[in-house]
């Protein structure tokens, strides 16, 4: 794009809005001008606490603004390829949060749209820019712990009592726990980790086995492993959901844990959204043959709230210097892949390569009550 200024507006100003309009507010190179949400007065309220002049309750109004360069789209995951389509459609680059849709046929309708109008469009997933992961992922490809060999996530989810979280609104959970979703935790947050199971190791996973439970309707306990492209590596990853367990976030009640073996050590990232644990936020054990060595790296922004903040100025970069934004639509589309093929195994309790995946696949029992 090569502009020097962008003029941004923000359509879906629910609960996940002020973790990613931050980093847009405080770009010195971004002009957030209007703010667009079925709720016309929550609109109004954030817009006079931002300082932003225009504000809408209908998507097509704000899209016939012909000064707005790009639009963040925060609107339930049903809404994103309408949303996403209609942006595209009106001249402006786009970032959309995840998960990318609901289909995996619709992501690629957008992909496609946004190729053949030459916009920008991206998906906004803030764990890629979580600086201990940044930093987990630089070290692997610098060789720090050699050659990877397995991969190992761990998501918990329990309770805390942060002010974000007594904060949210139940409007935005309604959504996600009826069948204008596919699917519950696995599908609504456990895309941040099937990201990063890609990401960090820049491998594709090409089969997967899976066991899926269901808990408290939302929430879906889950051991899988995953088989990459790559026959000399492995991955696994935990879901585990302990509700009677409180733990330090600031944010939600929850943390995650990433460990990356190679054959020369292994890399440990031990926080991100929350503050479970006591812990250096990356460690790196160098088993060489003069002796091994723990290296901690302290010195690293530990806020998860950092994550959509960058990602943020990230999208405002990439336009001004006309670069490639992260995450691609193609990438997206293989974190959506991979959820629908868990989802899958979970159903059949076969091997699942996700490549394989078109449409959506919707977990036994899922919004049956």
């Amino acid at each position: 794009m090569g502009s020097d200024r962008i003029r941004l507006g923000v359509i879906g100003v629910g609960n996940i809005a002020r973790l990613n309009v931050r980093g847009y507010l405080e770009h010195p190179n971004c002009d957030v001008v209007a703010l667009c949400d079925a709720n016309l007065g929550r609109a109004e309220g954030l817009a006079k606490e931002w300082g932003i002049p225009d504000v809408y309750d209908r998507i097509d109004h704000l899209l016939g603004d012909e000064s707005l360069d790009a639009v963040e789209i925060l609107t339930p995951t049903y809404l994103h390829h309408q949303h996403v389509m209609a942006a595209l459609e009106a001249g402006k680059h786009v970032s959309v949060q995840k998960p990318i849709a609901n289909t995996v046929d619709d992501a690629r309708e957008m992909e496609q749209k946004a190729a053949a109008s030459g916009l920008t469009l991206r998906v906004s997933e803030c764990y890629a820019h979580y600086p201990p992961l940044e930093h987990a992922k630089a070290l692997i490809r610098e060789g720090a712990i050699g050659t990877p060999t397995a991969i190992r996530i761990k998501t918990v989810v329990g309770q805390t009592d942060s002010a974000f979280q007594s904060g949210l609104e139940s409007d935005g959970y309604v959504w996600r726990l009826n069948a204008q979703s596919p699917g519950g935790h696995l599908f609504d947050d456990m895309v941040h980790k099937y990201a990063m199971a890609l990401w960090l190791v820049d491998k594709d996973i090409v089969n997967v086995q899976a066991a899926v439970r269901r808990r408290d309707l939302f929430f879906e306990p889950c051991a899988a492993i995953f088989e990459y492209e790559d026959p000399g590596l492995l991955g696994t990853m935990e879901v585990s959901y302990a509700p009677k367990m409180w733990m330090r976030s600031s944010y939600y009640g929850a943390d995650e844990f990433f460990e990356v073996q190679g054959d020369e050590g292994f890399l440990w990232v031990t926080r991100c959204t929350g503050e479970m644990l006591d812990l250096a936020p990356l460690m790196v054990y160098r088993g060489h043959q003069g002796g091994p060595s723990m290296t901690e790296f302290e010195d690293i922004d530990t806020d998860w709230g950092s994550g959509f903040r960058r990602s943020s100025a990230h999208f405002i970069d990439a336009l001004r210097n006309g670069s490639p934004a992260d995450m691609s639509p193609g990438d997206a589309i293989k974190v959506l892949q991979l959820c629908f093929a868990i989802y899958q195994a979970g159903n059949t309790n076969a091997r699942v390569d996700p490549r394989t995946m078109t449409g959506s696949v919707v977990p036994t029992g899922w919004a049956e009550w």
